[in-house]
């Protein structure tokens, strides 16, 4: 009995989290993907170890954004990892990508 209980209220926290952030308007999975973002832009976007080289994409314009992975994705940009980067991604995966980078402070 004492198992089930405990099984119970770890789904229940889970739940009583995922609605957390919902209300928030916490997109949990982008900030998963955003988090592998970080070794080259930095946290969030505003500028990793070789800022200069690698532009800051915190609260750049998101259309901008969108369209400059998407053209990573499509070949039609190069750089040394984006255009491998967004092909892992479909269009709505950037788009939201692109919302979160929009989003965050420089």
């Amino acid at each position: 009995m004492k198992k089930f209980l405990s099984i119970g209220s770890i789904l229940l926290l889970a739940v009583a989290l995922s609605t957390s952030a919902a209300a928030q308007g916490v997109d949990t999975q982008v900030r998963v993907w955003a988090a592998s973002c970080a070794a080259c832009h930095g946290t969030n976007g505003a500028g990793g170890p070789a800022r200069g080289a690698i532009p800051v994409i915190a609260g750049q314009d998101k259309t901008v954004l969108l369209q400059k992975l998407l053209a990573y994705k499509k070949g039609e940009l190069q750089a040394t990892v984006m255009h491998q980067h967004a092909k892992g991604y479909s269009d709505g995966e950037l788009e939201r990508l692109a919302a979160f980078f929009a989003a965050q402070k420089p």
